[in-house]
């Protein structure tokens, strides 16, 4: 049976002590050194352990200072629902965590962008085929809570008021009234959420580390004749957030 590597036997025991409340909220770990020489191990050994606790969410790194027991963040609820979107009131599971929903966002549009194959493949149109890609960054309270790259064909949009999902007469309306607002009627959204890890640029703007847990989505938007209208990759922080589906169900 092969070992387990010296790092991750010393990550499960600074593990446990940090769990059992050794050392407080804020406090700051012995240095490296220490905690190599306490372990019988390397620095890098104690290293790799502490970087591993930091990706789990347990400890923090400051720069120059050394490594902290990391304060704990409310995973506020973000509540994904069509069905709620046409009725009034909500139920109290909604309500109970569904705090620091974005409240605005920045926006920037570039036109005529060809589409990347596997965009173009999601929007049914060749790779040559321009269209708009948007990039929002969404924000509650001035904290950045999520992004989003869009993605609409201009055969679609080009030469109408909307081409530009932020400017214009239904400037953060949404796909689905903005589409409407040109004859397009929206009947199907699909959602694909996947696990994974942040990049050095997804966490420089939702000021999070680098590796650390989102959850991205891939979202199509399709027309009552099943043609993608839309495309776009969500971005949204595991650590601060959660995010639940609500599904109606029809009535007989």
């Amino acid at each position: 049976m092969p070992r387990e590597a010296p790092y991750l036997a010393v990550a499960d025991v600074l593990r446990a002590r940090v769990l059992s409340g050794e050392w407080g909220i804020g406090e700051r770990l012995p240095s490296r050194a220490r905690l190599a020489v306490e372990y019988g191990v390397g620095r890098n050994v104690v290293q790799r352990a502490m970087d591993r606790l930091v990706l789990e969410g347990l400890l923090e790194g400051r720069a120059g200072s050394g490594t902290y027991i990391r304060r704990p963040r409310e995973r506020l609820r973000l509540v994904r629902s069509r069905h709620r979107e046409r009725r009034e009131g909500s139920l109290p599971w909604q309500d109970r965590r569904e705090r620091g929903r974005a409240d605005t966002w920045d926006a920037q549009s570039e036109v005529r962008v060809a589409a990347p194959e596997p965009i173009a493949e999601r929007l049914a149109i060749s790779p040559a085929d321009l269209c708009v890609r948007t990039h929002y960054e969404f924000l509650a309270d001035g904290q950045p809570v999520q992004l989003s790259e869009s993605w609409e064909p201009m055969a679609i949009t080009d030469g109408t008021p909307i081409v530009l999902p932020e400017t214009g007469p239904l400037a953060g309306k949404g796909v689905i009234e903005r589409m409407r607002s040109i004859g397009v009627v929206v009947s199907t959204v699909v959602e694909v959420p996947r696990p994974a890890r942040a990049t050095q640029v997804q966490a420089n703007l939702l000021g999070i580390s680098m590796g650390d847990l989102v959850l991205q989505i891939e979202r199509t938007i399709f027309d009552t004749d099943g043609r993608p209208v839309e495309t776009a990759d969500m971005v949204i922080p595991d650590r601060c957030r959660e995010v639940v589906y609500e599904f109606g169900v029809d009535r007989p």
